[in-house]
């Protein structure tokens, strides 16, 4: 049985490789470039519309967490990220062109994968499984067909993406380069505010002059990710303590912590381009570029990308999908990546990878193993899952999503790192175990290793 992958965003390509690996015939459809999108630029694999980064790489954090669960699984797209990182402290980043490259190659050389550049509008196609990764710009004649096949209305919020600025046009005499708490590399070039700068530029931003929303929007922002300028509405301080946090940042220069710190994060290998790091927001071109040159170091910046922001649907998952990402109504039929009621680049991936697992095994007429609680991955499929219908949101991996240590541990050990640690180790175990009950896992004494079933002569 073909499997049929909707998307070529992240999760769509995931889902596709790895089902090929496993041995799949699929059929990878993107509609780009004969249907682009509000946000998109080009009909690449895996364009990152947003930031460039991945999350954090710091051992024992839940962002490691659940990319250290992905590697065990030999994610394809974890391995193109890894490829064409860029310096980000300790944060995981990518050069976005290198990035979408290395997945259109990884694409091309598999010979189970048929790329088709068209639009699906019907996914109960008989004798075909889908897994529909379309994302959060899925279009209107998809979106119906879901609505008809899932029986309830689509959620709807409004993501932004931050601006680019170019690397030459920032002056350096004005910034200095730090990771916060010193923690990995001195990547980030930070521009120090000082009690006045920080004011005029808050006041700047309460009065700025937003893009007029159509007739038809309603803006409901996903809190993870809120415009800069809506921050700023939140109180005088919000953003202190938010995006221009200055806590472990230390000027080198006067050994003293500034009032406020824009951090801008370098966005390819040749480091020629900076993103604001959570300055996304709504305001029209003009005011983004009167305001942010208030900004020390940035009075002359070129910008490469304005902010903008788009729109994010995804379903109402606790109330359709399973535990294995299929709709509870249509079993043949899987969701991946944010429309499936996750946020962020590597929960998408992630969903993608467990998604074209699931695929693979239905289409290959095996059991399915939905992944443990335990697991980090499990953990984000357990809230989409069984979250409160009424008040549910996209979510990013965190430890609150994870299984807790059990009150007598809890107790017993009062450091809040160590704990995290007990729970990262007690998951990677949890992973371990079920990639080797699905049949695609094998340790070998040179490393972990995904080994595509019909590649293995056991099989």
């Amino acid at each position: 049985m073909r499997i049929r992958v909707i998307g070529g965003g992240l999760a769509g390509p995931e889902a596709a490789l790895v089902a090929a690996r496993m041995g799949a015939e699929v059929d990878l459809y993107e509609m780009r470039p004969l249907q682009s999108t509000p946000a998109h630029r080009t009909p690449d694999f895996g364009e990152l519309v947003c930031s460039n980064s991945l999350k954090s790489e710091s051992e024992n954090t839940a962002p490691w967490l659940l990319k250290a669960e992905m590697r065990r699984a030999g994610s394809p797209l974890l391995e193109c990220a890894d490829a064409s990182a860029v310096p980000a402290g300790h944060a995981l980043a990518v050069d976005r062109a290198v990035f979408s490259r290395l997945i259109g190659e990884m694409i091309a050389a598999q010979p189970r994968i048929t790329v088709h550049r068209e639009e699906v509008t019907r996914l109960d196609a008989a004798g075909q499984i889908a897994i529909v990764a379309s994302g959060p710009l899925t279009s209107p004649s998809l979106s119906q067909e879901i609505a008809r096949l899932t029986g309830s209305d689509h959620l709807a919020f409004y993501d932004s993406i931050s601006p680019i600025v170019e690397a030459d046009s920032i002056d350096r005499e004005k910034v200095y380069l730090a990771a916060r708490y010193d923690r990995g590399t001195a990547d980030y070039i930070n521009c120090p505010m000082t009690q006045a700068d920080y004011e005029a530029f808050h006041d700047a931003l309460l009065t700025a002059e937003s893009v007029e929303a159509k007739e038809w929007e309603k803006l409901e922002y996903f809190e993870g990710c809120l415009p800069i300028e809506e921050l700023a509405r939140r109180g005088r301080d919000t953003l202190r303590f938010g995006p221009m946090k200055p806590v472990g940042l230390r000027d080198p220069r006067t050994g003293k912590m500034p009032w406020a710190v824009v951090q801008l994060r370098v966005e390819n290998l040749r480091a020629d381009s900076y993103n604001l790091v959570g300055f996304q927001n709504h305001m029209k071109f003009g005011e983004q570029a009167r305001i942010f040159r208030m900004i020390p170091g940035l009075e002359n910046a070129k910008f490469l990308r304005y902010g903008q922001i788009h729109r994010n649907t995804y379903i109402d998952a606790p109330r359709v999908l399973s535990r294995t990402l299929n709709l509870r109504g249509h079993p043949e039929i899987y969701f991946a990546g944010q429309i499936s009621g996750v946020e962020g680049y590597t929960e998408s991936i992630a969903t993608g990878m467990l998604a074209g697992m699931h695929a693979a095994m239905a289409a290959q007429s095996r059991p399915p193993h939905p992944i443990p609680r335990g697991t980090a991955l499990g953990s984000l499929v357990n809230y989409i899952t069984q979250a409160d219908a009424k008040r549910f949101q996209p979510a990013n991996i965190t430890f609150d999503l994870l299984e807790p240590l059990d009150e007598a541990t809890r107790r017993r050990v009062r450091d809040k790192r160590e704990r995290h640690r007990m729970q990262c180790e007690r998951a990677l175990a949890s992973m371990d175990a079920w990639l080797a009950a699905t049949g695609v896992y094998r340790k070998e004494a040179d490393g972990d290793h995904a080994i595509a079933c019909a590649e293995r002569p056991t099989c």
